[in-house]
């Protein structure tokens, strides 16, 4: 069967996250926007693992669902188009090592899936002994990432480690304030256990083909979400049997990857370079003739994902290795039609707007992608010319830096007003 995961997310116990980050609006919002496995996030927090064990029972192999009396209540408050898609979950978590390599400080993050309770057991017992994993559902760990790696393939058979955001400035394997050249660096002598990497809001698939030391590994997307209403910003899709060791065996040989949906990665927060206390966003040309400062108060600019591909880049832009999936790039829904509306991507006009699409048309992501645009101008022709576009890939984009989200939009100023006018206007037939 083909279907979307999201496997990077986290629970209300982790810094920064939404307090509704639990199971019950978890399963709610992967039906809202069309995903079938989800991660669970979070499981080397106590509270939050001892919540999964009371809420989870087993499923396909290695895989999980709620328990039916939960998942009932939660199908009860969706529409009949929504309430009884699949929801599974697969055991993960996200974990922050910051140790000393070489001359630099090393801060890397890493997801961790587990096939079952057990070896999740195992692996928390384990990592008890480097710090307090009640501290954060994201632990800050004193651990090298080769001795991660090594924790986590000591738990048990199926357990694996993916490198997360892999660009990132701050936390990626890659990253210019504290990352690697290559994989290797980092994981040492057990690299070759590291199959995939997830590319990052940042980047897309196409940037990520410039590198060819990537060629060997499946280039995943999760959302990383610290609140539900962000699951499914983007995607990795399989076409396997709903089984964890089936999308393990997809990630490891490419047989069952079918690609990934992405943020258009302008939109990510760190793809230019750029300082965001002086306003200042720079391309990595311009980086590079000012020799890596801000222009207004000369201190070190923080360089973004784009920069980073263009050093390790050894393909033209364009590349594409023989044999690769394709990906997709989209816009979340409540991005377009606040646009539409004139209003916040999460003002209560949106939701209303959305919860009517989503009841007529089916789950968000099939709205983005399949549902024909006649079917989608039926209910609204503004936003069937927005998808139009973003399906052509036409669309205004304003990259993001330094931790500044970038935008993307559909309409130049009084474009919108045009096409509300001619969908307005009677027709000769």
């Amino acid at each position: 069967m083909r279907f979307h995961s999201d496997l990077h997310m986290h629970s209300k116990y982790s810094r920064a996250c939404s307090g509704d980050s639990d199971l019950e609006h978890l399963t709610w919002w992967a039906r809202r926007k069309g995903v079938t496995l989800m991660g669970t996030g979070d499981l080397t927090h106590p509270l939050w693992f001892e919540r999964l064990r009371e809420s989870l029972v087993p499923a396909e192999p290695g895989l999980f669902r709620l328990r039916e009396e939960i998942d009932r209540d939660v199908s009860r408050t969706l529409p009949p188009r929504l309430a009884s898609a699949e929801v599974r979950y697969m055991l993960s978590t996200e974990v922050s090592t910051v140790y000393r390599r070489g001359d630099r400080t090393r801060k890397i993050h890493h997801l961790v899936y587990m096939p079952d309770f057990a070896a999740a057991e195992r692996f928390n017992r384990e990592l008890a002994k480097a710090g307090n994993l009640a501290a954060d559902g994201r632990p800050v760990l004193g651990l090298d990432s080769r001795d991660l790696l090594e924790t986590v393939l000591d738990s048990g058979e199926g357990a694996y480690l993916v490198p997360a955001h892999v660009w990132t400035p701050w936390f990626g394997v890659f990253g210019s304030k504290s990352g690697f050249d290559t994989v290797e660096e980092c994981y040492g002598e057990l690299s070759g256990h590291i199959f995939a990497l997830e590319t990052g809001l940042s980047s897309d698939p196409a940037m990520n083909w410039r590198v060819s030391a990537l060629d060997r590994y499946r280039l995943v997307s999760h959302s990383d979400a610290h609140s539900p209403p962000m699951v499914a910003r983007e995607t990795t899709v399989f076409e396997t049997d709903l089984d964890y060791f089936a999308v393990l065996e997809a990630l490891r040989t490419g047989d069952g990857y079918a690609g990934t949906v992405e943020f258009f990665p302008e939109e990510g927060k760190y793809h230019v370079d750029g300082h965001r206390k002086c306003g200042v966003r720079m391309t990595p040309r311009e980086t590079r003739e000012r020799g890596g400062r801000c222009p207004v108060c000369g201190r070190p600019l923080t360089v973004g994902v784009l920069s980073r591909v263009e050093d390790l880049a050894d393909r033209p832009e364009g590349a594409r290795p023989d044999g690769v999936p394709g990906f997709r790039s989209l816009v979340p829904l409540p991005e377009i039609v606040g646009e539409i509306l004139g209003v916040g991507p999460k003002s209560k006009k949106v939701a209303r707007e959305i919860d009517d699409l989503t009841a007529t048309l089916g789950p968000e992501l099939a709205i983005l992608q399949d549902v024909p645009v006649d079917d989608i101008a039926a209910c609204s022709p503004p936003l069937a010319e927005a998808v139009g576009r973003l399906r052509r890939g036409e669309v205004i984009r304003d990259p993001g830096y330094d931790g500044v989200f970038g935008a993307i939009r559909f309409f130049r100023p009084g474009e919108l007003d045009r096409v509300t006018a001619e969908a307005a206007a009677p027709t000769l037939f």
